[in-house]
């Protein structure tokens, strides 16, 4: 075979920052990034952003040199990403964040609240019951981060963290303010719109595990390929017949029955901030299907059946 030449100049300044030589054409893109960080160490690979083009998409680990579109002298773009952080780290720290946070507020800390002795009375039950599905729902997600999700991207920027962060603390913390509150009125409809919300937070709980489960199942073999998710067996996933991210459908799903459930203003406003963004998420990997997939399901929408 014949050997191939790689030059990689600086996304911006178009500078030459290296020039390998000899390059086995059936090379991959993640073996030329270990080449390229044995010239310069700080450049560790999840911090590298390797381009055909200075304004196009990164290339993936897997491609190969010779199946991309270019000649014996290929040239490829660098761009610093920045230090990086693995994603199970991120979502640790994301989610560990509010399951203690919002204890500070169950427990009615006196720093927290600095009210007489007359109005730290028992809880209404639902606050009880409220205090057992926010923490459920986060321990739920710690254990998905460390026993179910699969990463299709190892890392993400480390100045990121500090937005996520302040995202989920401080809601976590606007919540349990309100919620936990000494003089906080329990819900207009008392026990029935309570039940009624457990039943539906529990529900979209289990469809929201049930897609991260059916999700992790399609990279199994350790694939980092994108696949079409189709409905399994449960239930839970049929979904799939009608969205393309029905675990964001339920994630919300599970923000309005904690809202029903408390009947509280600042739970209602996350919850909305929550939909705009997973519509956005979602949007994109539909977007991303109908790309990749000639034979996508024509018939599936973002988030919302037969809507959005």
């Amino acid at each position: 075979f014949v050997s191939s030449q790689v030059e990689i100049l600086d996304w911006e300044t178009k500078k030459q920052l290296c020039f390998l030589d000899k390059v086995e054409p059936n090379a991959t893109i993640r073996e030329i990034r270990l080449m390229f960080h044995k010239l310069y160490p700080r450049w560790y690979p999840a911090r590298q952003s390797i381009k055909l083009d200075p304004k196009g998409k990164a290339l993936r680990d897997e491609e190969i040199l010779q199946h991309l579109p270019v000649g014996t002298t290929a040239t490829l773009y660098f761009k610093d990403l920045g230090p990086q952080i693995g994603w199970t780290t991120v979502f640790l720290i994301e989610y560990t964040g509010p399951l203690f946070i919002y204890f500070v507020f169950y427990f009615r800390m006196n720093f927290v609240y600095g009210l007489d002795e007359r109005f730290t009375s028992s809880p209404h039950p639902v606050v009880n019951l409220a205090c057992i599905c926010h923490s459920f729902h986060y321990i739920k997600r710690l254990i998905e981060t460390v026993f179910v999700h699969r990463f299709s991207r190892g890392t993400m920027p480390l100045r990121n963290i500090v937005k996520n962060c302040l995202y989920y603390w401080g809601f976590a913390a606007w919540l349990a303010y309100y919620i936990n509150h000494p003089l906080y009125t329990p819900p207009s409809y008392g026990k029935k719109q309570i039940n009624f919300a457990v039943i539906m937070f529990l529900l979209c709980e289990a469809g929201n595990f049930s897609i991260h489960v059916a999700l992790s199942d399609l990279r199994r073999n350790g694939s980092k390929t994108c696949k079409i998710p189709y409905p399994t067996k449960n239930p839970f996933t049929w979904l799939f017949f009608f969205v393309s991210c029905p675990n964001y459908t339920y994630e919300v799903g599970t923000w309005i029955s904690f809202t029903i459930m408390t009947q509280c203003v600042p739970v209602g406003l996350f919850t909305l901030l929550c939909f705009i963004q997973m519509t956005v998420w979602a949007k994109d990997k539909h977007c991303t299907y109908l790309r990749e997939f000639k034979d996508y399901p024509s018939h599936r929408m973002p988030i919302i059946p037969f809507l959005l």
